[in-house]
């Protein structure tokens, strides 16, 4: 019997400018609350909807942040009127950012319209204090 060999995985060759953003996850593709809050290291939870202008316009942005610092994995889900993931967080207006941390927030960024708006709040969310542990000072 022979090994089942994986298909390789396609590789980005370069860096593209123009990145296509993922699409939405719907209300049955997106995880619960619980599965967000399990989540490890650091996660870029997105809420917006694929017809939702300032969500459109804002993914450069958030896209060339997250390029460049690429240790956040970025998840979009899509949200609306009784969807339980985007009210567990309260959010209002879209796109809205989440910032997590181990699956605690940790900042979050609403209707970003400028790269450095995106990439400051992800800066501030890797150096916020409130996730180290406590240690005397």
């Amino acid at each position: 019997g022979g090994g089942v060999s994986q298909p390789a995985a396609p590789t980005s060759a370069g860096n593209a400018v123009m990145t296509v953003s993922a699409p939405y996850l719907s209300a049955l593709e997106a995880p619960s609350r619980s599965e967000v809050d399990a989540l490890p290291g650091l996660t870029v939870l997105e809420f917006g909807t694929e017809w939702c202008g300032h969500c459109r316009a804002a993914q450069t942005a958030i896209n060339q942040a997250l390029q460049q610092q690429p240790q956040w994995q970025h998840l979009k889900v899509e949200d609306g009127p009784g969807r339980a993931l985007g009210r567990s967080y309260r959010v209002k207006l879209w796109p809205t950012l989440i910032l997590l941390r181990e699956g605690q927030e940790v900042g979050r960024v609403v209707r970003p319209t400028a790269e450095p708006e995106v990439r400051s709040a992800l800066t501030l969310a890797l150096n916020s204090p409130n996730l180290r542990p406590p240690s005397a000072v």
